[in-house]
This record gives C-alpha cells, sequence and structure tokens, in this order.
C-alpha cells in the first residue's frame, strides 16, 4: 500500500518564486491575491475543538479552507490523517480516467499562462479548458476527452477547486487520494487497508483520521459554491467504507455531517445518472454541450484504481 502522498510544506525558492502544493508562482501581487486572499485568512483561524468533528473516525468538510482547517487539527492532535478529494464534474473523474490509463496527474491550482510552463518543465501534457477545445480538439478537464486522447504519461490538469483542494490537504499533513463514483468501492477499500495500517502503528498520539472533502465549485465572486454531486460523492464512498466494516462500523465511526452525506447518497443511488444530468453542475455542462463527461462521472464502480496523491503527483494504486 502506498505511503504519505507528499508532505512538503510550501518553501521559498530563487528569484521571487514561491513552491505550492508542487507548483511554482511567481511572487507578484496577482497570484498572491488569488492564491493567498480569503483561503489564507480562513487558513490562519484556529479551529475550535466542537468544529473538529474529532470524536469520529470518518469527518468531513467543504473545500479548501475549511478542509485545511480539518486536517491541521488532527494532524496536531497526533492523528495520521487520509483525506479524500471528491470532486465529480469533473476534476476527480479526469483523474480517476487518466489513471486507468496509467497516467501520472500533476494537479495544478491556476488556469494562465503559468500551467503551460509547468506542464513544459515537466515534459506533460497541459489540459486546456473545454472551451478552448471545442472546435480543435484535445485533451481539457473533460473526462471524455481524457479518454479520447489515449496514452498520455504525465498530464497537468489545472483546477481552482479539485487542484487547490488536493495542494492544501497535503501541505497540511495528510495522506491524499482522489475519489470519485467511478472508483468509490475501490477508495473504500483502499481506506480500510489505510486505517488498519495506521491503527498498527506504535506510539500514536490519537487514532487515525479520515477527512472528506467535497470540493464544491466557486461562484463568479471567487466564493464557494458547495455542489451537490460532490455531496453525493461523498457519500457513495461513506456508504462503501461503513459496508466494508460491517460489524466495525459502530455509531462513533462517521460524524454527523459523513453521515447526511451517506443519507443524501442513499437518495440518488437508485437514479445516478437522471440526478447527475439534473443537478446544478450537471445541467450546466449538458446544456454546453458536454453531456458526455456527465456520463462518464455516473459511471459508478467502473474503476479498480485509486490515485494516490505522492510528492504532488496522482498516480495509480490498486486496494
Amino acid at each position: 500500500m502506498a505511503g504519505p502522498g507528499g508532505r512538503t510544506n510550501p518553501a521559498t525558492g530563487a528569484h521571487g518564486d514561491i513552491a505550492l502544493g508542487g507548483a511554482t508562482a511567481r511572487c507578484d501581487g496577482r497570484h498572491l491575491t488569488r492564491t493567498f486572499g480569503r483561503l489564507s485568512r480562513r487558513r490562519l483561524v484556529t479551529m475550535k475543538a466542537w468544529h473538529s468533528q474529532d470524536r469520529h473516525v470518518v469527518r468531513l468538510d467543504w473545500g479548501a479552507g475549511p478542509a485545511h482547517a480539518l486536517t491541521r487539527y488532527a494532524v496536531s492532535a497526533g492523528s495520521p490523517v487520509c483525506a479524500v478529494v471528491v470532486d465529480v464534474l469533473s476534476f476527480t473523474t479526469c483523474v480517476s480516467v487518466a489513471a486507468d490509463a496509467g497516467t501520472r496527474v500533476h494537479p495544478f491550482r491556476w488556469k494562465d499562462e503559468s500551467a503551460q510552463a509547468f506542464a513544459d518543465a515537466r515534459g506533460a501534457t497541459l489540459a486546456r479548458p473545454r472551451s478552448a477545445t471545442r472546435d480543435d480538439g484535445g485533451v481539457s478537464l473533460s473526462p471524455s476527452s481524457i479518454r479520447a486522447a489515449g496514452t498520455i504519461g504525465e498530464l497537468v490538469l489545472p483546477s481552482p477547486n479539485g487542484s487547490t483542494v488536493s495542494a492544501v490537504l497535503t501541505e497540511a499533513g495528510a495522506d491524499v487520494v482522489a475519489a470519485s463514483l467511478r472508483n468509490r468501492t475501490a477508495v473504500a477499500t483502499w481506506l480500510v487497508e489505510w486505517l488498519e495500517s495506521s491503527r498498527g502503528s506504535q506510539g500514536l498520539a490519537a487514532g487515525p483520521a479520515i477527512v472528506l472533502v467535497p470540493a464544491g465549485e466557486r461562484w463568479p465572486d471567487g466564493s464557494l459554491r458547495p455542489a451537490v454531486e460532490d455531496l453525493w460523492g461523498a457519500g457513495a464512498v461513506v456508504a462503501a467504507l461503513t459496508g466494508r466494516l460491517e460489524h466495525r462500523a459502530g455509531p462513533l465511526l462517521l460524524s454527523p455531517e459523513a453521515e447526511a452525506a451517506g443519507t443524501a447518497w442513499l437518495a440518488v443511488e437508485d437514479r445516478l445518472g437522471e440526478a447527475l444530468q439534473a443537478c446544478a453542475s450537471g445541467r450546466e455542462l449538458v446544456e454546453q454541450g458536454w453531456a458526455a463527461d456527465v456520463a462518464v462521472a455516473a459511471e459508478l464502480d467502473t474503476s479498480e484504481v485509486v490515485p494516490v496523491l505522492t510528492d504532488g503527483v496522482y498516480a495509480a494504486h490498486r486496494s
């Protein structure tokens, strides 16, 4: 089983650069404002015990800032943490499809010219915005485009949601995996193995914790838009995890937040395709001509691969 996935903290480099979650960005006002803005102010707030969900093994919170705080609290208490990023439409579905093909995925936080330089430095293919590939094709943040591209060794996926969440969770000290509806059972199996391995470690100050992170989307002003498909995705992992733990899934396993996600999943599991097309994010993609991406996201339990983030790169592992 894979070990911790890259726990490097941000480190200042030469010539005014700063390394952030496997990416290097220029330290100018534009990048600093965009990167640290509201997120850094939230991350500087000390989490109180009553917000920490620390009476439970499986915890859940939305987006980069809260998930970072939840993870840091657990790590500071001495818990090993595995964080599960869920961005169904479409970051973690893209990562899942790519990992199935043996592609290594480099998450990148920004969709601008710096992404191309980042990809070039690694000899990687850069996923472009969907709109840029409508006429001439190519790879984008579209799982169907990644599938159609065939063999890609290294892929850079710019994403202000899933990629940012991946980076801040690593910075907070967690092992990080990417979950989608396609691989939710494989992820649950991997988590059970991770829990058993962590509990067998010596000298732990506190028990292991699993932090589920529905990434959500962004409103035009940059604020978080909780996306129900990510809640369903997190709930699908919860359902698979409790099924595998069976009698070990006691009353303190799930926080109320994680339990609520599981309940939300039960409401749609028998009509998943319909629900994904009808939700706000799904409707946006369908009406813009990307219905195939929603269909790929609805491929429940078709992948046995778990993408694990190690040294800033998602690579395929099997549970």
